[in-house]
């Protein structure tokens, strides 16, 4: 099991975005399990595995997180969206992305985008999505855990930005494969762990102090999800459809997007 850390970054200052009232709009989760797609006024559109066919059989072109075959995602966006584009105007999509590797994943996923003809594409961590759909308070240190079908981040966001972030490659599809769920459990709690051992600040201590907000399929997983109040010794609170939060919350960026005061037109 490898884990990766993130250091502890400065303050993010964010551009303004494109904002448009009359946009039509996209909010996308691309997963390596699964691709969920939201339509700014129809809700959610997609819910479908991640997969392409380009010949004799099927081929996976997100992996634990990473887009791996660019191209392919290209052809599997335009496949299941293309035909529900609107005939005129351009979208505004919102991606989600993994905190850990997200520059990687954020330039593959813009480029992936690009045959849905987007007006621009902006990108949110996973992580704050999940809050975001939570209607979780940002002013104070929060502890998220998402725990996908690949992939597993743990990330402290402060003000709404990302403070701290672990990840392993390893979820809930992994359990298939002979590996036990208490290995999951495991893994969560040693990087919460490392995570409280290696913080300066009280930023960690006061987040779990407030609770650990838990999303992702395996928060549907009792098995792996029991051992998690005990072992981080705080509560553990699932958010509402888990499965489907990150898109939900960046769906919500989109909508305040569209009814920003300072969307006038298209710029």
């Amino acid at each position: 099991m490898t884990v990766i850390r993130r250091p502890r970054p400065g303050p993010v200052r964010h551009r303004h975005w494109p904002l448009c009232r009359r946009c039509s709009g996209i909010a996308l989760d691309l997963g390596s399990a699964r691709t969920r797609a939201w339509i700014a006024g129809r809700g959610m559109v997609l819910d479908v595995p991640t997969v392409t066919f380009p010949g004799s059989g099927a081929v996976h072109p997100i992996q634990r997180g990473t887009i791996v075959d660019v191209p392919g995602t290209a052809r599997m966006l335009d496949r299941l969206l293309g035909h529900r584009m609107p005939r005129i105007g351009r979208p505004l999509v919102v991606v989600t992305a993994p905190v850990l590797d997200g520059l990687a994943f954020r330039a593959a996923a813009r480029t992936a985008v690009e045959a849905l003809r987007p007006r621009a594409v902006l990108t949110v961590p996973g992580a704050r999505a999940v809050a975001l759909a939570a209607s979780a308070d940002h002013i104070r240190p929060l502890l998220v855990v998402d725990i996908g079908a690949h992939l597993t981040e743990v990330v402290l966001l402060t003000d709404g930005a990302v403070t701290d972030a672990r990840r392993t490659a390893l979820g809930t599809a992994d359990l298939g494969d002979g590996t036990p769920p208490e290995l999951v459990t495991e893994a969560v709690i040693g990087m919460v762990t490392a995570m409280l051992r290696q913080d300066r600040t009280s930023l960690t201590r006061t987040a779990l102090n407030r609770g650990v907000l838990l999303a992702g399929g395996g928060a549907l997983r009792p098995e792996i999800t029991g051992g998690l109040p005990g072992g981080l010794g705080c509560a553990v609170q699932p958010v509402p459809s888990p499965h489907t939060a990150a898109v939900r919350g960046a769906a919500g960026l989109l909508a305040a997007a569209h009814h920003h005061p300072s969307a006038g037109g298209t710029r």
